[in-house]
């Protein structure tokens, strides 16, 4: 697939690393739809900074995980593109929950946000893929081998290792869906140096990756291969053999 003149819906794309990735694909002459939950100001900043690039571009306030959230946002898209080609689930929490005080609405927050969200979206893209498309996800390698202090976060992503398989199933061979499963990429913002070097210690690479990894890789997974399907790449600096 050739992403110039495609529509794009990428979640949690007003910032950080889904911003990135709008911006990307945007560059690549996609037209960007993306959604944000509480981040206006940054939405309109990265409207305007696709809109540089010479294609259009649509911000949708949505809760992922709502359903009547999720078929409002594909309904937008509908109506503004007439199309979708590409999406890009994205958006995602990160929270510390250590098991001596883990409760209910952790786990609920952790599997709305980073399995039920990508689900709903899932679900939506794949009734207006109609000419057929792709569906990138993103895991973790903590999905894989799971860490103390991160448990429903580590399950959701888990979740979504098993989602894309059934997903790539369910959906082939009209749509293609995988996902990207990074390691230390962005480190939190309350995270000190010494525990990045320390993070950084323990995995082959010895170093933290770069957003422009996880770009690449979605770039690769639409316009490098049309001939993946259910599979999960590790962009993790080796962590998962660590």
């Amino acid at each position: 697939m050739r992403l110039a003149g495609k529509v794009v819906l990428v979640t949690g794309g007003a910032k950080r690393l889904g911003q990135l990735i709008a911006l990307a694909l945007a560059e690549r002459g996609a037209h960007i739809a993306f959604s944000y939950r509480t981040s206006a100001q940054a939405a309109r900043f990265t409207v305007k900074a696709i809109e540089q690039h010479g294609v259009r571009a649509l911000a949708i306030r949505a809760d992922l995980s709502r359903a009547a959230d999720v078929r409002r946002l594909a309904e937008q898209v509908k109506r503004r593109f007439g199309r979708l080609d590409v999406l890009v689930n994205s958006a995602a929490n990160f929270d510390r929950t250590p098991f001596e005080t883990l409760a209910e609405r952790d786990w609920d927050h952790a599997l709305d946000a980073n399995l039920k969200g990508p689900f709903l979206c899932a679900l939506a893209a794949g009734r207006l893929m109609r000419r057929g498309g792709k569906i990138i996800n993103f895991a973790d390698w903590a999905g894989v081998r799971p860490y103390r202090d991160y448990l429903p976060y580590c399950v959701s992503k888990a979740g979504v290792i098993g989602l894309t398989k059934a997903l790539a199933k369910e959906l082939a061979p009209r749509i293609q869906v995988n996902a990207i499963a990074p390691g230390p990429i962005l480190p939190p913002h309350d995270m000190s140096v010494a525990a990045r070097r320390r993070a950084a210690r323990r995995e082959p690479l010895q170093r933290w990756g770069s957003p422009q990894d996880i770009v690449n890789t979605v770039l690769f997974l639409i316009e490098g291969t049309d001939f993946m399907t259910g599979s999960t790449v590790f962009v993790d600096g080796g962590q998962l053999i660590a």
